[in-house]
């Protein structure tokens, strides 16, 4: 019985840890037209995860570039009336 708490309790821990794991707080993605500084915690508690993501788990989004990121971000902040929807509130150079 001892090793079934003992297990359970490594699994709990486990798993704390994971969902501790969020993520960085913002999220640097270079652009020709300026770096945009992508805050990602702010994101986070508000979206799913696999709104951006392929799974939960999070990780690299596939495919990410131009074309997705202004069809994905840009028409959410549209969407949502919130956020930046012209090129330099997102796009800043250096």
């Amino acid at each position: 019985m001892t090793k079934f708490f003992a297990a359970l309790f490594a699994v709990v821990v486990a798993t704390a840890t994971f969902a501790a794991d969020t993520g960085p707080e913002t999220i640097t993605l270079e652009a020709k037209n300026g770096n945009i500084t992508f805050p990602h915690k702010a994101h986070q508690g508000k979206l799913k995860c696999e709104t951006c993501h392929a799974t939960a788990a999070g990780g690299k989004i596939e495919g990410f570039g131009k074309e997705k990121a202004h069809g994905t971000c840009v028409e959410c902040h549209k969407k949502e009336a919130k956020g930046p929807t012209k090129c330099a509130e997102c796009h800043k150079k250096a």
